[in-house]
């Protein structure tokens, strides 16, 4: 072949390929960029059949999954090794129907947190499970510590161990989507000292409901403030109450950072439930219920200042005492808002 003749065929050929590059490259990226695109508008399913995204959340660091075991057609119990706790540490989870963990959907979540010197286990004493039964959520009920006021403790600001706020929201939260098909819809609930977890956590942006069941929602309100010190000390014999937020007079910003009261501006634009029981003696008996006394007077100031900043918040006080009877009551009343703020319902 003359050289005027191969040149013109290499010349011919670099421009076939430099061509078929081309066209390559723009391919991938309009591929890319499908993949990226959210889906939006009127054909977008609600939040309980939203299809998993593309890019499925990678399991955290600091938390592993030693057991997993099945406790009936909906109940599931995962025990978990915690970097933020140090130690090892239960969750049960309640399912909803067709279910599954390598599903390509997603469902919605329900957090319900437990009070003070109970355990994960104390919701299944409520009618959660019934009530729960057709709704398309996944009910995630936590260990929280018998004394863990759902904070990561002080220590005397030397941090450490345990820290359940990052348990709860940077190891467990992230996991359950990453490995368990929850989605990003979530709503909380509590009773108790996790009525205070559930405002705690609702503050952090990341739910969006919340309810509070005889919470200590103003933790340094005169009275309350005693009994989550005597509370810590009677309830967790040996553990020194300062080491949660230090004292309440000379660590006043920490115990201001952890009280729901004052992290009340932080809750604008989640829908909030506030209910609480008056715990007053009644005709025959010798005592009232104090704990009771002093949850209706944190929640009714939680609720003040919740108007006062113009947040709106469903109220309910009630002739009631401290226990399950009431909480149940009031996790039905709420659950129909719960639901609803996560589309499932």
């Amino acid at each position: 072949m003359a050289p005027g003749s191969r040149l013109r065929g290499f010349l011919v050929g670099a421009v076939v390929a430099v061509g078929l590059f081309v066209l390559v490259v723009a391919a991938t990226i309009a591929l890319l960029t499908n993949q990226r695109r959210p889906v939006t508008g009127p054909d977008r399913p609600p939040a309980s059949e939203q299809p998993r995204e593309t890019g499925k959340p990678k399991v955290p660091e600091g938390v592993e999954v030693v057991k997993e075991r099945r406790l009936g057609e909906r109940r599931m119990e995962l025990t978990l090794r915690s970097d933020a706790l140090g130690d090892l540490t239960t969750v049960r989870l309640l399912l909803p129907k067709g279910w599954s963990a390598g599903s390509d959907r997603t469902w919605p979540v329900l957090w319900l947190l437990h009070g003070g010197l109970d355990d994960y286990q104390a919701w299944s004493r409520s009618d959660v499970e019934e009530l729960t039964e057709d709704a398309p959520v996944i009910v995630v009920m936590p260990d929280g510590g018998k004394c863990g006021s759902y904070s990561d403790w002080h220590n005397g600001g030397d941090g450490g161990p345990p820290r359940w706020a990052t348990y709860h929201l940077e190891e467990l939260l992230p996991l359950l989507e990453a490995r368990y098909a929850a989605g990003g819809e979530r709503a909380i609930a509590g009773y108790s000292m996790g009525g205070q977890g559930a405002m705690l956590y609702a503050a952090t942006g990341r739910f969006k409901a919340a309810a509070s069941f005889s919470g200590a929602v103003h933790t340094l309100l005169p009275g309350v403030d005693i009994a989550v010190m005597l509370g810590t000390t009677a309830g967790c014999f040996g553990t020194d109450w300062k080491r949660i937020w230090g004292d309440p007079h000379g660590d006043r910003e920490i115990w201001r950072e952890h009280n729901p009261y004052d992290q009340a501006a932080e809750l604008r634009g989640v829908r909030l439930y506030v209910a609480a029981g008056d715990g007053r003696k009644r005709r025959g008996e010798l005592f009232g219920d104090i704990t009771e006394e002093l949850a209706h007077k944190a929640a009714t100031a939680f609720a003040g200042r919740l108007k006062e900043l113009g947040i709106p918040v469903e109220t309910h006080f009630y002739d009631g005492r401290h226990n399950m009877t009431y909480w149940n009551r009031e996790l039905r009343r709420a659950l129909p808002l719960l639901l609803e703020s996560v589309g499932a319902r």
